[in-house]
């Protein structure tokens, strides 16, 4: 049982300057309002296998989620997974070269392991709200990824 979400952000900058952005996982809490905090698991470049833990600030609340890139095609695709609560999180990146910029796709998973009859249930009366506000947070992270990909300030996006 899962759900998915696809979205679609035109930037006005390169493939690698987004790419640059994307990768930038120690700067990230710069780019992203929502990131409060950043700790990285793992030494080095951005690359399979490289960890680190997130805190958010969503509704009010803090959150902390350990991520790893779980594919890497540079500069065109990423892929970061996360693992909580008995679900399984994928988010993958695609950037694309159009005309003036880059296409960036951001598809989002939530796959639910072994869900019980309850959590079906709880998922069939909430699962729409979870998914749009889900879908408000990551329009506005690619805004914010746009902007700073853009030169831009990010926190006015």
């Amino acid at each position: 049982m899962g759900h998915h979400l696809e979205l679609v952000q035109h930037i006005n900058a390169p493939v690698e300057a987004v790419w640059r952005v994307l990768t930038d996982i120690p700067g990230s809490a710069r780019t992203l309002s929502s990131i409060t905090r950043v700790e990285i698991m793992t030494p080095g470049d951005y690359a399979e296998g490289f960890r680190w833990r997130e805190t958010r600030k969503m509704m009010g609340k803090e959150a902390t989620e350990e991520m790893w890139v779980a594919d890497v095609d540079a500069p065109t695709s990423t892929t970061v997974k996360a693992h909580s609560g008995g679900a399984d999180y994928t988010t993958r990146f695609t950037l694309a070269p159009t005309d003036g910029g880059t296409r960036l796709t951001m598809f989002f998973g939530a796959e639910m392991e072994n869900p019980g009859t309850f959590a079906k249930v709880m998922l069939a009366l909430f699962g729409k709200l979870g998914l749009n506000i889900t879908r408000k947070q990551m329009a506005r992270d690619l805004a914010e990824i746009a902007a700073k990909a853009e030169g831009r300030d990010p926190a006015a996006a």
